[in-house]
């Protein structure tokens, strides 16, 4: 089979985002042409793409747009052979705040990129799910046949665009694959998320501040979920398919502010912050994947070791320090 990959004009949709940064370096990397498709905005920020080398982000075509942007979309696919879809408003906190943007962009964005890559007739779509879509663990670990739950209106937006993406693939064809990674960690990533809100509350303040302590997630170091997003584009198998892209292990978050403190080398306490706690009902307890499915059928296994990864996150955000609001509840 060809490399659907190299040499290949590929789009990554969130571009600007996390993850999304990490994939367009490797793509250009492996040889691919990457086009990188980012939210627009008025100050032209492309988002975590500034922090690619300058070496990298020469080779890549940056647009900006909106999802819901049907003509947009199609624009943007044209001339494409691969996508990967990450684009997607992610927080949680905020889709109780904004439930229809959230569902607007996450569900009918999904359908544009679906409707783009069926008429342009792409070769690969590789669509993003998310772990949250399991919501609290029924049964651990946590494979790809476990009940979808949609405790907050992120998640419900996920499970609607990931169920739009397997119609596509059972009506239309359409060569799909839908990664589903568990909680992605490393450099850049932004301090709405748990390890970076913990790392720079260690590095800065005498407290930390949380929300629950004692639920459990399964983290992937970033450049082994890139890796997953890279397997699964160039893979013979698996089309039409879910594959879980996390590392089998949990750890509560509790104990991760604990390791961060140790690492780090100074006297933190660790304190509960009821501002950061979710609706009861919304609460995710436990997050544990069960990545037998990945590893048989795309090759893909995580190699990174946490404590590895999170050596690595920290000695990043303590030279990029300035990039955060040290102690500011973001969502």
């Amino acid at each position: 089979m060809p490399d659907l990959i190299k040499s290949k004009r590929v789009l990554v949709t969130g571009a600007g985002g996390f993850i999304g940064s990490h994939l367009v370096e490797a793509l250009v990397r492996e040889g691919a042409t990457v086009r990188a498709f980012v939210r627009y905005n008025s100050r032209g920020d492309g988002g975590l793409m500034r922090e690619l080398a300058p070496e990298v982000l020469q080779q890549v075509e940056i647009i900006a747009g909106d999802l819901r942007d049907e003509d947009a979309i199609r624009k943007v696919v044209k001339g494409c052979q691969v996508v990967f879809h990450l684009g997607a408003l992610i927080s949680i906190p905020y889709s109780y705040f904004h439930p229809i943007e959230v569902a607007s962009s996450n569900i009918t964005g999904t359908l544009n990129i679906l409707q783009a890559c069926r008429d342009l007739e792409v070769e690969r779509l590789v669509h993003t799910s998310t772990s949250e879509v399991y919501g609290s663990a029924r049964i651990v670990p946590i494979n790809e046949e476990h009940p979808l739950q949609g405790q907050s209106p992120y998640s419900a937006s996920k499970i609607a665009a990931d169920k739009l993406a397997e119609s596509y693939y059972c009506a239309f064809g359409l060569p799909v694959i839908t990664v589903r990674p568990f909680n992605t960690f490393g450099p850049r990533q932004s301090a709405r998320a748990v390890i970076p809100t913990i790392i720079t509350q260690a590095l800065a303040k005498d407290t930390i501040k949380l929300g629950n302590l004692d639920t459990t997630r399964d983290f992937t170091y970033v450049s082994d979920t890139v890796a997953g997003f890279l397997s699964a584009a160039r893979s013979s198998n698996g089309l039409g398919e879910v594959f879980n892209l996390g590392t089998g292990k949990e750890i509560r978050i509790g104990e991760l502010a604990e390791m961060v403190i140790r690492k780090v080398g100074r006297n933190v306490k660790i304190e509960v912050d009821q501002e950061r706690l979710r609706p009861e009902k919304s609460e995710v307890l436990r997050l544990i994947s069960d990545n037998t499915r990945a590893r048989e059928a795309l090759g893909w296994m995580p190699h990174v070791p946490f404590e590895e990864g999170i050596g690595k996150t920290i000695t990043w955000i303590r030279t990029h320090l300035d990039h955060y609001r040290v102690g500011k509840y973001e969502f």
